[in-house]
């Protein structure tokens, strides 16, 4: 009844402004997060009815959604790419594998929590993320734009709101680069970083100021549509999470802001969305369909609206180029500690390349994978001549140290907790260093020292402590002994390496190195002289080279791409401990491929092989297979079906197929079969096939926020055993 009401009262004022004049129609666009989505249903209807509006203002996600229709996109455009955009990457800031460094790939991917460190003391970071992936895109869809612009001046004049972090107060931006207003109106305290712009530091306008209409009402507009997408107050048996609580602080000042402004609107539509919340982003398909709905029942007055505009400006269509631009020169502000060349060489880009809007987002991607920016802005102005000059404004990071957690069980170490501490610029601008301390049932450290002269040669050092205990049939001493069936073998491993390396597109790594060795083996079971039987106790020197290749799209559970490490190292000193050391040569080589069918279901393949050239007298040295550790280190190799280090010998050749389905998001049903023949030297045997071991595992996976959980049965037909095997987080 009110509603009909209120309709009856809009339609007599719209005769009345018929009359009159021509009404001047304002939008205004309620912040609140996905829910923001349903505006785009609104925005449809006053399409369809032929609207033309003379005045759009909005914050945080109407800000966003209201400056894209402003300058130019429709409503049809914009819900194209709310649905082809993906939210959960896009404000947690991940980033295509395939733009990480060597070093990244290889040992940024195995904590949970990183926390900076400033001058010696660790702090909390400022959001969830940067938010850089949220300005690509912003850069992206207003790339036509200039980057000093008066939003008065779009096709549809346009303001949006942001909050003072320092005075809590609301900031009116109307004029400058319109994706950074855009950026900083959204910027959800704890989820995106805060915007620093004009000399002020500026969050999500909705804390000051959530429903403009004021502010839309002082530009002279006659007929003000409102659209609402927040609700009530949460009760308490609600506020079951920490962002909930953060919303609801959030929304108390918002809630009687807003209950005064909508004393302004005239045509005031509410979409139901109490149902969801301000990140439920992965339920975009209802969120818009309700804001359809909605707005379907505001058809009448739309069209009474639109029948009144006697004097219509032609609507500006906005769509994305995909042209090639010549890129003529290029102008870089804000490069202090990182110089041109190393912004240039990151990038990929000289002057004189051509490239696309979408080539220039991969871009930088690139630039944002070295963590060296809080923000990369650019822009593209075209010249007389047709070409464009390249405008970047960087903001280096202040944060050049930080600490990282992450936790893992398994079999084999057992409990574990990784403690990181990683810095960058300690020696040089350049390098970095990561140290992780494991702690546990198995103390274990790893140290990673790099300088990356990208393409060019670099350089690093890498050092490795390594311990572990576990019963196992051990065959080199269980040969020796008959009687025994199972030994406790302790394993004590330090490597210290030094090498040089060079990489390729950020896909090939090639490297020279050398390394010290330091390998321990025992066992309690067998005693001499009330002493455990050492296997081996020796120190080794070695020179080594590798080559690795590695496109997977995910480091774990990968859909796509491939991986190859292939090395070979050259044992030329040992202290000797067995007194019998020659020296000797092994490689080692691991190739893999993934590929995803029906876009569930993935097959992996890994293959592996390992020989000895010149058989060490040690049997530390053999190939051992058995169990399944994604961190087994020298010569062990993992393999279902069988205990750890259960099959032996001096070359091995093993393949495993995995087939993977997604029963859900991240949530994995597994099947695996792999097969594998050990032998002195299975190369030079003609009988290939003879003698093949092979074992099976079934299973379920599901990647949590600290790393996969995997349960799995394995078994072998060979020797009627099985196994159950588990382990819970990344691998380190």
């Amino acid at each position: 009844m009110k509603k009909f009401i209120a309709t009856f009262f809009l339609l007599i004022s719209i005769v009345f402004y018929s009359q009159e004049k021509q009404p001047k129609i304002g939008l205004v666009l309620s912040g609140g997060g996905a829910k923001g989505f349903a505006h785009v249903g609104v925005l449809k209807e006053i399409d369809k009815a032929g609207i033309r509006l003379d005045y759009v203002g909005g914050t945080s996600m109407g800000a966003i959604i209201g400056g894209l229709y402003a300058a130019g996109y429709s409503a049809d455009q914009i819900e194209n790419i709310i649905k082809e955009t993906d939210f959960l990457s896009l404000v947690t800031d991940q980033l295509p594998r395939n733009s990480e460094t060597f070093f990244e790939k290889e040992y940024g991917e195995n904590t949970m929590i990183t926390l900076p460190v400033k001058r010696g003391v660790i702090g909390l970071p400022k959001a969830i993320s940067k938010g850089q992936n949220v300005l690509n895109l912003l850069l992206e869809l207003f790339d036509s734009l200039d980057g000093n612009q008066d939003f008065s001046k779009l096709p549809i004049p346009f303001f949006c709101i942001a909050t003072d972090v320092e005075t809590g107060g609301q900031v009116l931006l109307e004029k400058g680069s319109l994706p950074l207003a855009l950026r900083a109106s959204g910027s959800f305290p704890t989820l995106l970083n805060p915007v620093a712009l004009n000399g002020k530091l500026l969050v999500d306008g909705g804390i000051a100021n959530n429903f403009p209409a004021s502010i839309m009402k002082s530009k002279g507009i006659d007929i003000l549509i409102g659209v609402d997408v927040e609700g009530e107050l949460q009760k308490k048996d609600k506020l079951n999470s920490a962002l909930a609580i953060m919303n609801q602080i959030m929304s108390y000042q918002m809630y009687n802001k807003t209950k005064k402004e909508k004393e302004k609107i005239d045509i005031y539509i509410h979409p139901d969305i109490s149902n969801f919340s301000v990140v439920d982003f992965d339920k975009k398909d209802e969120i818009l369909k309700i804001g359809i709905d909605e707005a379907v029942k505001y058809t009448e007055v739309f069209k009474e609206l639109a029948a009144k505009q006697k004097i219509k400006r032609n609507r500006t269509v906005l769509k994305l180029n995909n042209e090639k631009l010549l890129v003529s020169s290029i102008a870089i502000d804000g490069a202090k500690d990182y110089t041109r060349a190393f912004v240039l060489g990151k990038l990929k880009l000289k002057e004189g390349d051509s490239l696309t809007r979408r080539e220039m987002t991969k871009k930088i991607y690139l630039l944002s994978a070295t963590k060296n920016y809080d923000r990369i802005e650019y822009n593209l102005s075209k010249k007389i001549d047709q070409s464009y000059l390249l405008s970047f404004y960087l903001k280096e990071t202040s944060e050049n140290a930080s600490l990282k957690l992450g936790v893992h069980y398994d079999f084999l170490y057992k409990s574990s907790v990784l403690v990181n501490y990683s810095q960058k610029h300690l020696f040089v601008d350049n390098d970095k260093l990561s140290l992780d301390m494991i702690l546990g049932d198995n103390l274990r450290y790893n140290l990673n020292y790099f300088v990356d002269n990208g393409f060019y040669i670099s350089y690093g050092f890498r050092s490795r402590y390594n311990h572990f205990s576990s019963n196992s049939k051990f065959n080199p001493i269980l040969s020796a002994f008959p009687n025994v069936t199972n030994i406790n073998l302790k394993y004590t491993d330090l490597t210290n390496q030094f090498f040089v390396q060079t990489t390729f597109d950020r896909k090939f790594a090639l490297g020279l190195g050398a390394e010290y060795k330091y390998i321990k083996a025992t066992t309690p079971t067998i005693t001499l002289n009330g002493q455990a039987t050492i296997i081996d106790k020796s120190n080794y020197f070695n020179t080594f080279g590798y080559l690795k290749l590695d496109t997977y799209d995910k480091n774990y559970f990968p859909t796509k791409g491939y991986f190859a490490d292939l090395n070979f190292k050259w044992y030329l000193a040992s202290s000797d401990y067995n007194e019998d050391f020659q020296s000797f040569g092994q490689a080692k080589g691991t190739i893999g491929f993934a590929k995803t069918f029906w876009d569930k279901l993935t097959f992996q393949m890994t293959s592996e092989a390992g020989f000895t050239l010149k058989n060490p007298e040690s049997e530390v040295f053999d190939f051992y297979l058995g169990g399944y550790n994604q961190n087994y280190i020298n010569t062990f190799v993992s393999f279902y079906g069988y205990d750890f280090a259960e099959l032996s010998d001096n070359t091995f050749l093993k393949s495993e197929f995995n087939f993977r389905y997604a029963m859900a998001e991240d949530h994995y049903a597994i099947f695996i079969a792999n097969y594998g023949r050990l032998d002195e030297n299975v190369f030079r045997d003609v009988q290939l096939f003879e003698n093949i071991k092979s074992g099976y595992a079934v299973g379920y996976s599901y990647n949590s926020l600290i790393g996969p959980l995997e349960i799995k049965y394995s078994w072998s037909p060979d020797i009627n055993q099985n196994f159950w095997l588990f382990n819970l987080g990344f691998w380190f």
